[in-house]
């Protein structure tokens, strides 16, 4: 898939990606990227980045990133586990999260997702994320 198909899949109707206006930015061979606001949409009571809106940025990504490896017309891929370490706060502008391959199986992938302050470059979040690769049912033939 082109990264304007992936756009399109993932933007095509209400998901929790559009309510927090995460964008597909990038999509080579080795890698996903995408960007989140740091606004109110992300923001926890204090006013910095929710983890839980880092959390839906890497799982997004990974999920994505693991639809790109498998056939989606026989298969699909489902999140299993997903870890994230919190390093840094961020009040306002974008993060960057990019998704990278550790392990694409037969039956399982494991992607690293890093997410950057945009601005700065910090390292504001790794996150890991186990995906099961599950075969589609059979479609039915039509009458």
């Amino acid at each position: 898939m082109t990264l304007e198909q992936l756009t399109h899949w993932v933007g095509t109707r209400p998901t929790l990606a559009d309510a927090l206006g995460i964008e597909l930015t990038a999509l080579t061979d080795e890698y996903l990227e995408g960007r989140m606001p740091v606004d109110g949409r992300t923001h926890q009571p204090m006013g910095l980045l929710h983890g839980g809106a880092s959390v839906a940025l890497a799982e997004t990504l990974g999920s994505v990133g693991a639809a790109t490896k498998i056939d989606p017309t026989r298969q699909a891929c489902v999140g299993l586990e997903i870890n994230a370490n919190h390093l840094k706060g961020v009040r306002d502008g974008h993060v960057i999260g990019r998704a990278t391959p550790l392990h694409v199986g037969r039956s399982t992938q494991v992607w690293e997702i890093r997410i950057t302050h945009e601005e700065t470059g910090a390292l504001v979040c790794i996150s890991r994320i186990t995906m099961a690769v599950i075969d589609l049912p059979p479609a039915k033939p039509q009458a």
